[in-house]
Parts: C-alpha cells; structure tokens; sequence
C-alpha cells in the first residue's frame, strides 16, 4: 500500500507578546527581543530590562508560537521552529514579528530606529526579523547562536550588529562565532565581535557591551 500523503493547510494563531513603555511621549526607539529554546517572553523581558539605557527604549518581547510545558517546573515555555515544515515555520515567523511590529507601530507610533536582540535560538528569529521584515532594522544584537542557513548569503544587507559569545558556551562554538564573522565581513557587513569569559548565558558584562552598542545605533554611530 502507498504511504500517507504529508498535506499542510494555514491557520490562524494567536501570538503572545509583553511590552514595556518608556515614561515621556513617544515615539521611542523600539528593542524586539527573542528568547531562547524552553523560555518565555517573561525571560527575555526579564534581560532587555537589565540592558544599561533600556528605560528609554521600547521594550518588546515576543514569544515563539509553539508552547509547551516546562517537564520539571510546569510553567509555560517556547521553542520557535523545528527542521519538520522548515520553510513554511520560517515564513510564519517572519509573518508574525511583522504583525508584532505592526501592532506596536499602530499603538506607539512608528519608532525612530529599531534593533534586534536573540539569544541562542532567537538568534534566528533576530536575524530573520532584520533582513526579513518589511521594517528596515538599525542594529542587531546576537548572544550564543548562529546565522541561519538561508540568510547566510545576503548578509550585505545586514545592519550593524554585535555578536557575542562565552568563550566556554558549547552551542555556539569559537568555530561557529569565526564563521558568522567572516561571512558577514566578506559581504561588508558591519559587525562587532565581543567574547567574555563565560557559558550559554546572558552575563553582565555582554549586557554593558550591548548597551554600548545600543547607545551607538540610537546616536547613528554604530560600529
């Protein structure tokens, strides 16, 4: 007998994300944050907050549409995709981060300049939603993860980024972070690299890093 036949059909999902206002009138510039494999928006909120200067931005965090249950704690996490449908989990996510920042842009106003920040598994939703989106991003923050296959070619038209890496995290390897660096030197992007002594982990010191960074991309002198 024939195997089963593998069909996909589109539906409709509601996405959940968590929005911090600055005080004063806006428009402000907006930082969209992606959380990791296993966590939440709360997570990544949680670490756009301890950015130094993050009280001026925008804070968006969003959470990756395919939740589960933590298999210790029981609370709710996230993952973003898996290989299985790649492509079509691809475009929903670009998709989805275009409604977010529709949204945020209807209710607040369209922001001065945007930036990106991942960590390990959000780090292709960061960099997908910079060169994918129909909002043109002004930097991009990457912590413990690599670029995405598919992007890795059209990286000339990457805005600034910063790429961060522990020099012990074994997800994202020396090998990996050299090779992110050359292929977006070779397309002549610009892009910083900053290693601190430490693992797979947000760490105050990429944190201060960072909010150079950011101070830069909102001055329009970013590296």
């Amino acid at each position: 007998m024939p195997g089963a036949a593998v069909h996909t059909v589109p539906v409709t999902q509601h996405g959940r994300f968590l929005l911090t206002r600055p005080a004063g009138a806006g428009p402000w510039p907006l930082l969209l944050g992606f959380h990791g494999y296993a966590e939440n928006a709360e997570t990544m909120d949680a670490v756009l907050g301890r950015l130094p200067g993050a009280g001026d931005w925008l804070r968006v965090s969003v959470q990756g549409l395919h939740r589960f249950y933590h298999p210790k704690r029981g609370d709710v996490i996230a993952s973003w995709m898996t290989r299985e449908d790649r492509e079509l989990a691809i475009a929903d996510n670009i998709g989805y981060v275009d409604a977010v920042l529709g949204r945020v842009e209807h209710d607040h106003g369209r922001p001065p300049c945007v930036v990106h920040v991942g960590f390990s598994q959000g780090v292709a939703m960061a960099w997908r939603a910079a060169l994918r989106c129909a909002r043109r991003a002004d930097g991009v923050v990457v912590l413990g993860g690599d670029i995405p296959p598919e992007l890795r070619e059209d990286l000339a038209a990457s805005p600034p980024a910063l790429l961060a890496r522990g020099d012990t995290d074994e997800w994202y390897t020396a090998e990996q972070f050299d090779s992110d660096l050359a292929a977006l030197g070779a397309q002549g992007a610009r892009a910083e690299a900053f290693t601190f002594p430490g693992g797979h982990a947000w760490d105050d010191a990429v944190l201060a890093r960072a909010g150079q960074f950011l101070a830069a991309v909102r001055q329009g002198r970013a590296p």
